[in-house]
Parts: structure tokens; sequence; C-alpha cells
């Protein structure tokens, strides 16, 4: 038997029993070339709808399509055999009514084998969320700065500055912690509101610019392997800056093609040294 049949792949299980343990590390894949070097690592590979920005240079994540999710999904779950994935569910693909957010969700499931799909919304997507848990369709929840919904935000703001937006956020993901998420992200919020979420929910939280008390934590992999540096969030920390040696590698490509030492004989079918 190979040691890749004898990978366990986490299942949305063992994330419900990470609540206060081992913190859960989350990044995001779109690729299977990434996803195979994430999958050793990482707990939980989110296909996010980032993709929209990362992969096809979007602004925001509004144009996404279901079929751009499940073509990405496939790639990440055929290559990744250890780690927990998860599929963003694309905007105006759920937000209708329960029914039409399971029939997105069943097809996004059985056409790619994740374990689960993740949708944004708090009070006013518990009945939906509550709708697909009971029909087996298990739901990452995600509330604070919600990207599909930047433009009703005016931005990419962060959340819970006063009293009273703090208030609603926390009992935003009370409401789909009690409809039956698995966890929840929670995303571009005060520091004490993260921490507050954290103690209130049952269920594991995910932080991406919350609070170091969340029970893991979510990047962009691009963002944190320094792959953009045109923008960084104050909430991202480069990890690598491979875009810079990125750069420097294809500036050494283009000199030696241009130099005509690139290819070399040994780069050759057929040809000898010094021919």
């Amino acid at each position: 038997m190979s040691i890749a049949a004898n990978v366990k792949r986490i299942t949305i299980h063992d994330i419900r029993q990470r609540k206060g343990g081992i913190p859960i590390a989350v990044l995001t894949g779109y690729t299977a070339t990434m996803a195979r070097l994430l999958d050793p690592l990482v707990d939980i590979i989110l296909v996010g709808d980032s993709l929209g920005m990362v992969i096809y240079g979007m602004e925001t994540t509004l144009g996404v399509t279901v079929d751009m999710m499940i073509h990405h999904g496939e790639a990440v779950v055929r290559a990744s055999r250890r780690a927990c994935i998860i599929i963003d569910m694309p905007f105006g693909s759920y937000q209708e009514s329960p029914q039409t957010a399971f029939r997105t969700a069943a097809r996004v499931m059985a056409m790619t084998g994740c374990a689960g799909v993740k949708l944004e919304g708090g009070d006013e997507m518990a009945e939906t969320i509550s709708f697909l848990v009971q029909r087996g369709i298990p739901v990452m929840g995600h509330v604070g700065l919600m990207p599909q919904s930047v433009h009703a935000f005016g931005g990419f703001r962060t959340q819970g500055r006063d009293e009273a937006a703090a208030e609603t956020i926390v009992a935003d993901a009370m409401a789909i912690a009690a409809a039956g998420v698995f966890s929840i992200v929670v995303e571009g919020v005060m520091e004490s509101v993260g921490r507050r979420i954290t103690e209130r929910v049952h269920v594991p939280t995910i932080g991406v610019g919350a609070s170091p008390a969340c029970d893991g934590q979510v990047l962009v992999t691009e963002d944190m392997l320094g792959m953009f540096n045109e923008f960084q969030p104050r909430f991202v920390k480069q990890f690598a800056h491979l875009g810079m040696e990125a750069q420097k590698a294809f500036a050494a490509y283009v000199e030696e093609v241009r130099a005509r030492t690139f290819p070399g004989h040994e780069h050759c079918f057929g040809m000898k040294k010094g021919n």
C-alpha cells in the first residue's frame, strides 16, 4: 500500500473538534500546483472566490461564477490528499433563497468532491444555513468584512468600530453558529470583536484581520508569499518575497535568451558540448 493511501483526509468533524485547541491553519489554493505544496502542511485549503482577483485580475470578487469555483475546486481536490477542502459560494449563487443555495452547493460538492462550502452573511443567512446543514451540506460561515458586500460597506473598511456595530457582528456570528455552521471566518474587524466572537460561539473561528484569539487564521496564499507588491493590507504578513525573486528569474531568462546563452548544449537533444 502506498504512503498516499495511508494519508487520512481531515474532516469537518476534525475541524469542529479543534475549538479552543491547536490553532487551525488555513490558506487559499486555486490550482493543482499550489494544492500539492499546501496539502502536507495546512488543515484547510480554501478555494476562495478571491481567485477572481488573484487569478483573473478582477477588481472585486463579484464577477466570479459557480463554474469558475467548480473548475478550480476540482483541480485542488484532485491534487490533495490530506487537507480539508472548502469552496466559496460566489456572489448571487445562494442569496435568493435556501432552495437556490442548496442547488448551488449540491452541484459544487457533487462535481468537486470538496468537504463543504463557505458563504457570507449573518442573521439574514441563518435560515439558508440551517436549510443546507439539515440536508447534508457542511457550511463555513463568514462575518465581519464580507468582500461580496464591499459596495454596501463603502469599500474594504474595518468593521465593528463602535459598540453598536460590534454587537451586530457578534450577534451575526452567534446566529449562524446556532444555525449549524462548522466554523466561522471573521474578517476585517476590530481585535476585540474577533475575541468576543471566539469566546461566545461554540464553533471554531478563523481570523483574517481579526484577532490572535481566534481558533485559526487564514490568508490569501499569494499575499503571504509576497507575490503582490502594489498593496499590502495591514493584516498580511509576507513570509516570503516571491514576487521580487520571480522578477529576478524572469530578467535572467530574458537576458540569456537575448544573449543566446540559453538554451545551452545540456538543454538540447543531439547537441554535443562545444557545438
